[in-house]
């Protein structure tokens, strides 16, 4: 059984139910005589109407039968039941409207035909009574045979145009819930891929504390030690043993210090990239001895996620430079050029060989930030000739 709140299109039943209707009224008033020539009249409207209920929807063949039926139902009440043409008339133009639910166009314009001619003949086929009347009635009959005609192509004509809007719409929600439902994935994938991130971070901070943070106490215990048995017998050598537990004092609290700088979930948060830059070059000179030259150029804002990364990536570069470059020199270049940003990092270290370095989580990570942008990362480098790193990203435009 079929509801309204189930139909393609709730509207045309409630216009079925309106029409047919209108032709059971019809029939009873227009003029009412009461009778069971009437009580078959009003037996077939109400078996049409019924017929709505169950409407075929798979195999051609029961489609087929069912609008026979809904012919044969018409056929009889004209011949046999003496329905008036206007009821008629209403009846024909039901089937169309039914045939657009039921059928593909072909169908549909074939159930015209026939609802034409099937009105046709009913119409075309009453005596006339009056000979006098001839003209005006056969001119009164064609008439209605053009407005039914026009009547069931714009039937049909509307139809199809509210049920294709009823599938556009119902196309447009599957899309938006499919759009919603794929929307809600990816939120859950961008979550899982920074918890990653955020425990690959920790890993790392964690490492260079093991390796770094933790050595560098070592060692100054070791040299306090030291001092402390050498403090009675031989003064001398054991303020030099304080003295370099007083260095490693100093590079435990440097490496502290970048550790918390890491942590820092925007070191550029409030400040522009290059005033942070800055900071950041000349706290590395004066803790670390090493000489900076550094060329800045960025006539344009660029977006936040891109400043971080071109951050961290400094960053992780001048840290890698302190711990195993021995360099004298740092040159670093940032600039604005052709829809492009590009960064430059080159030392005068000892260098390395890139395909036997295989411990280099700083380096990797350069390369994970630069690639997750669209970037592109070039090492460069060979023992006792220093290194040199290039970044490229293109320019986002619509960022700004």
């Amino acid at each position: 059984m079929l509801y309204p709140a189930s139909q393609p299109f709730c509207l045309l039943l409630y216009l079925e139910w309106v029409l047919l209707v209108t032709a059971a009224i019809m029939e009873i008033l227009l003029p009412f005589n009461l009778s069971w020539l009437l009580l078959l009249q009003i037996l077939i409207i109400v078996a049409f109407a019924l017929m709505r209920l169950k409407i075929p929807r798979n195999k051609i063949e029961d489609k087929i039968i069912y609008t026979g039926l809904e012919f044969s139902l018409i056929l009889l009440a004209g011949t046999q039941g003496g329905i008036s043409s206007r009821a008629i008339f209403i009846l024909c133009l039901v089937i169309v409207m039914r045939s657009c639910l039921i059928f593909k166009h072909l169908g549909q314009w074939t159930v015209l035909i026939l609802s034409f001619f099937c009105y046709g003949s009913l119409l075309l086929s009453k005596p006339i009574i009056t000979s006098k009347l001839k003209a005006t009635v056969w001119d009164w009959r064609l008439s209605s045979l053009l407005l039914f005609s026009l009547t069931l192509v714009f039937a049909v004509l509307l139809i199809n145009a509210l049920l294709a809007e009823q599938l556009s719409r119902e196309e447009l929600e599957k899309a938006h819930h499919e759009l919603a439902m794929t929307n809600e994935q990816l939120r859950h994938y961008a979550l899982r891929i920074e918890d990653q991130a955020t425990l690959q971070e920790r890993n790392r901070i964690a490492r260079e504390i093991h390796d770094g943070l933790g050595h560098t106490l070592a060692a100054q215990t070791i040299q306090i030690n030291n001092a402390l048995m050498f403090w009675g017998a031989n003064e001398d050598k054991a303020l030099i043993f304080l003295k370099q537990a007083k260095q490693l004092g100093a590079e435990a609290l440097l490496e502290i210090r970048r550790s918390v700088s890491v942590l820092r979930s925007n070191p550029v948060a409030g400040q522009f990239l290059e005033s942070a830059l800055s900071k950041l070059l000349m706290d590395f000179q004066q803790t670390t001895g090493i000489i900076l030259n550094s060329e800045i150029h960025l006539p344009l804002p660029l977006p936040v996620e891109l400043n971080t990364t071109l951050y961290r990536i400094v960053q992780e570069s001048l840290t890698n430079i302190y711990k195993h470059s021995g360099a004298q020199v740092v040159m670093i270049e940032l600039k604005q050029d052709s829809g492009m940003v590009h960064l430059y990092i080159e030392d005068d270290g000892q260098g390395f060989n890139p395909t036997q370095n295989t411990t280099g989580f700083g380096i990797q990570g350069m390369r994970e930030r630069a690639l997750t942008l669209g970037g592109q990362f070039h090492l460069h480098s060979q023992s006792g000739i220093g290194c040199r790193i290039s970044v490229s990203f293109p320019f986002p435009h619509s960022g700004l």
